[in-house]
């Protein structure tokens, strides 16, 4: 699974949502950042499970 994700707009959206205002150059270097984190997690989201994994537990408050 290869997806790339658009991270200018992830960010715009996020920035919205969370209400935060960020310059362009802080723009820039958490897209830069959100890509190489995406790169190291990429061969840990590529690695196969058994259909029959026992999942995480989900905590609720």
């Amino acid at each position: 699974m290869n997806k790339t994700i658009d991270w200018p707009s992830y960010i715009e959206q996020m920035s919205l949502l969370l209400n935060l205002e960020l310059d362009e150059a802080r723009r820039t270097e958490l897209a830069l950042q959100l890509d190489r984190i995406a790169e190291i997690a990429a061969p840990l989201m590529a690695y196969p499970l058994d259909e029959r994994q026992e999942i995480g537990g989900v905590w609720k408050l």
